[in-house]
């Protein structure tokens, strides 16, 4: 074998053929096809495994399971199957990338990795309050997603915090369980479509609570949420309202910090693609929140990590065969 041919086999062995950044629904989808394809992706964690999913207490609605599946075990059930068909894990977070070149380079904390093709599944982070005890409440009466968790709240209280078209739409889908929707919003006008705006104040179950914000949660002794304590912007005065689960509906910000500057995305930072998941970057696939602004769930995320992984197995393919 040349010289030549010995230095492309040692440089064949250190590049990967596919990373998969995030290991959420959408990754981790994307990770099984991928290895299921003999692609041996190498799936780069994040400081958070599994994503969102992973602090979900019951997922009733994705399917296959009548009787719902805890969020960390549906995760670890995704991990199993990937990782049974030859997908390797890294819990590593990607800091930088680079897709000047034809190869992708992707910083994994302090290390560079060369790749063919990357997947980006980073997901989208749900924007909270930033108030004490938040961490431990999210999944014990405090949640970004009404779809996900509505159901648990039948005929108890129950408050969504925002005034935009988000919001809006989780105060009513709640009203299908709750007793009661409490729509707390810090101005005495919502963001909403008029559209939206109208619907909320014609259904009796809704009640808006104006120019007031939320201050503290506070949890029982089991550590689920009792109540919130809710102060008013313009009088400063306080009240305790009794709600069993506080809905945060002011948005959701994309983990793409490390690709800004270098892929297209768009003034709230999602990725813009040229087609389902495909970038407009050669070799650089998308799946999941990260480019997801309408969705946001479990089973659409898998989907477009299928569909992405699909796709990235076609452009080696042809990546291959043109060398």
């Amino acid at each position: 074998m040349s010289a030549r041919n010995n230095l492309r086999c040692v440089l064949d062995l250190l590049m990967e053929r596919l990373i998969i950044i995030g290991s959420g629904c959408a990754g981790l989808t994307a990770a099984i096809y991928a290895a299921r394809a003999n692609l041996s992706p190498l799936v780069l964690e994040g400081r958070h495994p599994g994503g969102q999913l992973s602090t979900t207490t019951l997922v009733e609605n994705y399917p296959g399971f009548p009787e719902g599946i805890d969020g960390p075990q549906l995760i670890l059930n995704m991990h199993k199957q990937a990782e049974k068909f030859g997908a390797r894990f890294s819990y590593a977070e990607a800091t930088d990338f680079d897709a000047s070149n034809r190869h992708i380079r992707i910083k994994s904390d302090d290390e560079w990795l060369e790749t063919e093709a990357v997947i980006i599944a980073s997901g989208a982070s749900a924007r909270y309050l930033g108030l004490e005890n938040e961490e431990k409440l999210i999944g014990h009466g405090l949640t970004s997603c009404a779809t996900c968790d509505g159901a648990f709240y039948k005929n108890v209280p129950v408050c969504v915090v925002g005034g935009g078209d988000s919001a809006a739409e989780e105060s009513l889908f709640l009203t299908r369980f709750a007793s009661k929707v409490y729509l707390i919003h810090r101005r005495d006008t919502m963001r909403a479509s008029k559209i939206m705006q109208a619907r909320v104040f014609a259904n009796k179950k809704i009640e808006p609570v104006w120019n007031t914000v939320v201050t503290e949660y506070i949890p029982d002794e089991n550590g689920e949420m009792r109540a919130v304590r809710l102060r008013n912007v313009k009088t400063s005065e306080e009240q305790e309202l009794a709600v069993a689960c506080v809905f945060v509906a002011i948005g959701h910000d994309p983990n793409t910090k490390a690709y800004r500057g270098k892929l297209e995305m768009d003034g709230d930072g999602y990725l813009i693609m040229k087609n389902l998941v495909e970038s407009r970057h050669p070799g650089v696939f998308v799946a999941g929140d990260v480019a997801d602004r309408v969705y946001k769930q479990a089973v659409t995320a898998a989907g477009s990590g299928c569909a992405a992984a699909m796709d990235a197995e076609k452009y080696l393919s042809a990546v291959e065969s043109s060398k």
